[in-house]
């Protein structure tokens, strides 16, 4: 079998498909919610907050000197990227619930002999 026929024939299984897929809408759901914690959550926080912008807090280590930028510990963006996080864990775990809750129960399978009562029957068969 060709390199080529081997790769089509991996890349064909079902598995690498859905991983794709859901790694695809996974991309998209973060910039949503990126996007509903900056644009949405955080100004009503900032107002509250006496007018502050999240994105824009943090704490300069070294100030600006000529063409060299300023080197600054954004704590604010660190906080929003925190808050998308928890956000999307809670809708991950939210949708395995529901998955896991629509999937029908597993019948238990019935338990078979256990090995004590195996060898109780060889034994009592060698008997005979």
């Amino acid at each position: 079998m060709g390199m080529i026929s081997e790769f089509k024939e991996f890349a064909m299984k079902g598995n690498l498909l859905d991983m794709a897929t859901g790694i695809i809408i996974g991309v998209a759901v973060g910039k949503v919610v990126s996007s509903l914690v900056a644009d949405v959550i955080m100004p009503p926080i900032g107002v509250l907050m006496g007018g502050v912008d999240f994105s824009e807090l943090g704490y300069t280590i070294q100030a600006a000197a000529g063409d060299v930028p300023a080197v600054v510990l954004k704590w604010g963006a660190f906080a929003q990227t925190i808050i998308d996080f928890l956000i999307i864990a809670l809708a991950v775990f939210f949708i395995v619930k529901l998955v896991n809750k629509a999937k029908p129960p597993e019948e238990e399978k019935p338990a078979g002999p256990s090995s004590e009562e195996l060898l109780v029957e060889i034994r009592d068969l060698l008997k005979k």
